[in-house]
């Protein structure tokens, strides 16, 4: 059975070259053919996870009147608390069966507002959530400016390239509840359904459970086995937009489990440029992918709103 590829970390942090260069060429092989690779040795310590994932048991663990006070639909869920059934995949109206928590970068205290929105915390009703999952989301995005550096030298860029674009852009994680199906799901509902990222990069800390399958070529698909030293990294539809295709954003999904009592949690980073980026496709990549443009000219923050709208965390604009 065919399996994503698994690329070693440690190859890019050795200091050495020829391994350095090996990385960088197994990343960017891994997105131009199925769009996802298993990152290992990552240094992210399985410690900082758990004590996130525990984090997140005990906030969803408290009242549905207590975690609603937490929503933020002005801001189109993304920040804050999003309520089981809220949103679904573009092109399903059935919703996913998974609430969530999105945070993103800090505010800086400078007194300098940035374009992406402020955190919101549940500092009275679980106070150990905000330091360790805050802490959990500086390491993985210096984590993410490795990647990203490592696909700009991929695609023959100065190394700085998709990483300058990120820089305080809307990058947020999530922290995903599936909670046990219960004997009510609405028919074609699934924990996630078949979609395919918005952003630049996701990394993926590997779910306590399994559950996620990435499309094959052939349309068939490939189980992702859960392992706990491993975070799974794909690109997405921005990304494949600023190099017409030649990076995947690869359909996945998270099917139910065959046990309707089993819960799951997953965390997600999705690391975005920042709103004004133009993700119009590069003419050199143009040239690499048939001579022919094949994604729009659109900007990041158009692209963003436009796919909320679609996946229901936001209205459209009239």
């Amino acid at each position: 059975m065919r399996s994503i590829p698994v690329v070693d970390f440690s190859e890019y942090t050795s200091g050495d070259t020829q391994r350095q260069q090996a990385f960088i060429q197994a990343v960017g092989d891994s997105l131009k053919d199925i769009g996802f690779f298993a990152l290992k040795n990552h240094g992210i310590p399985l410690d900082s996870i758990e004590q996130a994932y525990e984090q997140g048991d005990a906030f969803f663990s408290l009242s549905e009147t207590t975690k609603k006070t937490y929503l933020q639909p002005k801001i189109a869920h993304q920040r804050g608390y999003t309520a089981f059934g809220i949103e679904h995949a573009k092109n399903n109206p059935a919703p996913d069966l998974k609430e969530f928590w999105q945070s993103g970068r800090s505010h800086p205290t400078t007194g300098e507002v940035p374009t992406y929105v402020a955190n919101v915390w549940p500092e009275q009703d679980a106070p150990g959530f905000k330091p360790v999952i805050d802490g959990l989301f500086t390491r993985m995005e210096t984590l993410s400016q490795s990647l990203l550096h490592s696909c700009s030298l991929y695609l023959g860029k100065e190394k700085n390239w998709l990483s300058s674009m990120a820089a305080d852009g809307n990058t947020i994680m999530r922290i995903i509840h599936y909670p046990p199906l219960g004997d009510d799901v609405p028919q074609g509902a699934v924990r996630s359904a078949a979609h395919e990222d918005i952003n630049f990069i996701t990394l993926l800390v590997t779910a306590t459970a399994d559950g996620l399958e990435v499309m094959d070529h052939d349309g068939s698909w490939i189980q992702v086995k859960g392992d706990a030293s491993h975070i799974i990294v794909d690109s997405g539809d921005m990304l494949q937009n600023l190099t017409n295709g030649l990076f995947k954003s690869t359909t996945h999904r998270v099917v139910n489990p065959s046990n309707s009592n089993a819960r799951r949690f997953s965390m997600p980073m999705f690391v975005h440029p920042r709103n004004d980026i133009d993700l119009t496709p590069r003419e050199e990549f143009i040239q690499l992918t048939g001579g022919e443009p094949l994604f729009q000219s659109i900007t990041a923050g158009q692209y963003l709103h436009q796919r909320l709208v679609e996946i229901g965390l936001a209205e459209d604009e009239v």
